[in-house]
């Protein structure tokens, strides 16, 4: 049974999620600020975190950095009251995992920490499809139609961090990080690049991407 912590300092919002994440199995916990947030969090094994930004005594950009600083590698969603970008841009630069503006759906918070938490867990096939193509992730293999498409280690790299975490947003400075390495010191340019070059080998429209998606001013979801 997953653990969830629910951040959250309104009350009524607070025993909805529980009462309704506790419905689909989860075993939830509730801390109603930013300091018992992060002392939990850092304390204690949880799956998950839902993560409110506006909290009382410390607010989430701050228990997220905190948790992420301290070594806490707990998949984090960030709940946010505005949909302005500069919010889940920051949310994401400090080490958050996804974010749901509020008022959220029930049934697309049930399936964003379903999917979360398949991802934690590791949880891939060997080979993934996506309309007439198949990545073998084991064999660092990519065909289309039945024909083998030739992609350099970068590419396939990228391609493989996007299936991992589809359905997820990841900014230039994530795909950045974990395709090239912290070490390296490639501009933003390079993951476009890297992108449009995918998009004319996997795209039926590259010109109207279907699967690699960008999110203006954000980075790349892979809708597959």
């Amino acid at each position: 049974m997953a653990r969830i912590l629910v951040v959250e300092d309104e009350s009524n919002i607070a025993l909805g999620l529980k009462s309704d994440l506790t419905l689909e199995g989860y075993a939830v916990e509730v801390a109603r600020d930013g300091e018992t947030a992060a002392q939990r969090g850092r304390s204690e094994p949880f799956d998950l975190i839902l993560l409110d930004i506006r909290l009382p005594r410390k607010d989430g950009f701050a228990v997220c950095r905190e948790l992420r600083q301290s070594g806490v590698r707990t998949p984090i969603i960030m709940l946010t009251a505005k949909a302005q970008e500069a919010e889940k841009v920051l949310g994401l630069e400090i080490g958050a995992d996804d974010y749901v503006t509020k008022p959220f759906s029930p049934l697309e918070l049930r399936a964003r920490i379903k999917a979360m938490l398949r991802r934690a867990s590791g949880e891939a096939p060997e080979v993934y499809r996506f309309g007439d193509v198949e990545v073998d992730l084991t064999r660092a293999e990519v065909r289309r139609a039945g024909e083998i498409v030739e992609t350099s280690a970068l590419e396939f790299k990228l391609l493989a961090a996007l299936i991992h975490r589809r359905g997820r947003l990841l900014t230039r400075e994530q795909l950045l990080e974990d395709v090239w390495g912290p070490e390296a010191s490639p501009t933003d340019r390079a993951v476009d690049n890297h992108i449009m070059n995918l998009r004319r080998k996997l795209e039926p429209r590259p010109d109207r991407p279907r699967y690699l998606v960008s999110i203006r001013g954000l980075g790349y979801r892979f809708d597959g």
